[in-house]
Order: C-alpha cells, then structure tokens, then sequence
C-alpha cells in the first residue's frame, strides 16, 4: 500500500519544526510577551512536536533592542527566562533559532551548546553569502550544534546558483538542505525538480531534504505534501500558518496529515484559541490579493506588506496596477 499512497502511513523519520515565534515574529518584529511565548512552547511539547524555531540569533546592531523584540536576538538571558531548565530530552521537544548571513554577530552571539537550551541552528542566507554561510555552519557544528542549511529566495536564481551552493554545502557538517519557498511561488513541479536536485547533489552525505513553504498562492500546504510523498524528512509550518505575508503552511493542518500517533493536534488548536486568533484582529497575515499577485510575479511580498499597512490596504486594484507596471 505504501508504494501507491505514501501518505496513508507516517515516517517515523520524519520530523516537525514549528516556527510559529521565528517567522510569526516578522509581522509585529518579534513583539511578543513572554506569556505569549511560553504558551507557543507548551503547545509544542504537547504536541509532541520535534524542534521549535523560537526566533533569530540576529545582530542588534543591525535590529535594535528598542525597535527589535528579544527573539530578534535570542539572548540566552530571555531564553532561560521563558523555557527554564529545558531539557530536550524529557520534554522531546528540541529548541532552534536562524541565524542570517549578513545579519549576525554568529562568531560572538553563540556559546556552546552544552550551556544553551537551543540544539539546532539554522543558517539561512542568498546565494551570493554561501561562502559565509558555510563558515556558519562549521562554527555552530563545532560549538556542539545541529545545523542546517537554508537557501532562501530558491525560486529567483538560476539553476547554476543553485548548482554552485549544493556544491559548497555537500562537505559541510549541515544535517539538513532545506528548499525555501520564500516568495510563494512554487507549484508542485517545481518542488519535484528542486528536490530531485537538492538530493542527487547531496546523495551519500546523510543530508536530509527539507522544506519551508509560504502560502502566496495558497499551495503552502498543498507543496509541503509533494516534498514529504517525494522523500523530504524535514517540514516547516506555522501555528495559524502565522508568518510574514501569506504566512506558511499550517501545523495544525499538517499534523493532521501526517498520522503519527505521537503527534496531537488539541494543544496547537488552544494555542490559536486563546493566543493566535486574538492576535489576528491586530495584526495582518495570511492569503489575501496583494500577496498573492507578488507570489504570481515572484517577488518578494514587502510590496504587499507596505500596501496593506497603508491607507487603502484593500484596493486591490490599485495594487494590482501598480505592481504590474514596475515589474
């Protein structure tokens, strides 16, 4: 049965990270209360979810403490204070945070992992910052981290970039090369070829495939599926599909697929309860037109961003035109 519908059974191998908090955070910069937080973690652990991205280990210098809410910059002083003495162990749960190339004091942010509660570290970078990016990952690998690699705005480069940063990252210590979907704009075809790609140039390393889906076009869901029926281990979702933009795929919505008796769907839907939805009258995310027409042009969505922040967020209309006539 497996051979022909590889989704009616679960992987055990395959693994959840939720990164409600990290990319969520980009919609109020990483404005949340510490109760806000601490509920996001408890949902995780009762879920029995995997890893949980709790922010970025990102330079204040480049995002001010006073504009920049504390998982901006992971601090290990803010983290001990929400998730205390956590032990991954016990609660099965491991902690991550993504560090930007470009973005980050990496060589002075992070201290070993033995006295942090985060295991895992994901580099994410363009692909003009591989070179970066690798020297991140061996840092953090040699600091006692997990590691992955995250090239992101996948979809915006050409084959050969591609080609080049699979090359550079194959010897790094990384666990994982994730496919990111930063705009929204992939179909299912293209996730098809960017994976065979990823796992032809990474085959024999012991790298998983990963992915990190946005829902400009409302296929965030619908691509996570395609990756995981082609052989991906690793998922991204967010609670509420909570994230910049469109959001992400859904944990909710992806637990429920996934069918492994560990996982259980009710804490995540209490968190969105009595967090997320009151959370949804104040701030803007989630398909709407403007998001998905720059998922249909593959652009980055901080046009529609802007547009929906200001005065006429719902003239659609004159998005539309005004977009079309600067692509």
């Amino acid at each position: 049965m497996s051979e022909k519908a590889p989704w009616i059974t679960f992987r055990p191998e395959l693994k959840v990270l939720d990164c409600t908090i990290r990319d969520g955070g980009l919609v109020n910069a990483h404005q949340f209360s510490d109760e806000f937080v601490k509920a996001a973690y408890r949902a995780c652990v009762e879920a029995g979810i995997d890893y949980m991205e709790i922010g970025y280990k990102n330079s204040p210098k480049v995002f001010p403490k006073d504009k920049f809410g504390p998982w901006r910059h992971c601090d290990e002083a803010d983290l001990r204070r929400v998730v205390g003495d956590h032990d991954p162990v016990k609660t099965g749960l491991k902690l991550a945070a993504m560090a930007d190339a470009g973005k980050s004091d990496w060589q002075t942010q992070l201290v070993p992992a033995a006295e942090s509660p985060l295991s895992m570290i994901r580099v994410a970078f363009y692909a003009h910052q591989v070179s970066e990016a690798v020297d991140m990952i061996h840092y953090a690998h040699e600091l006692g981290y997990e590691t992955t690699s995250n090239l992101m705005a996948v979809s915006n480069i050409t084959e050969e970039e591609i080609d080049t940063v699979l090359e550079a990252i194959e010897p790094t210590p990384a666990t994982t090369m994730v496919i990111v979907d930063s705009f929204g704009y992939l179909y299912r075809e293209q996730v098809d070829r960017l994976y065979r790609t990823y796992a032809a140039a990474l085959r024999g390393t012991g790298k998983e495939i990963g992915i990190h889906a946005h829902n400009n076009l409302q296929l965030a869901f619908a691509n996570t599926i395609e990756a995981i029926i082609l052989g991906c281990n690793r998922v991204d979702a967010t609670m509420f599909g909570f994230g910049r933009g469109a959001g992400n795929c859904h944990t909710e919505i992806l637990l429920g697929f996934l069918r492994n008796p560990k996982f259980d769907v009710r804490p995540v839907i209490e968190m969105i309860q009595n967090h997320l939805l009151p959370l949804r009258k104040k701030l803007d995310w989630g398909p709407s037109i403007p998001y998905n027409i720059t998922g249909q042009l593959n652009q980055h969505p901080r046009t529609a961003i802007e547009w929906r922040e200001g005065s006429t967020p719902d003239d659609f209309l004159g998005f539309y035109d005004k977009v079309v006539s600067e692509s």
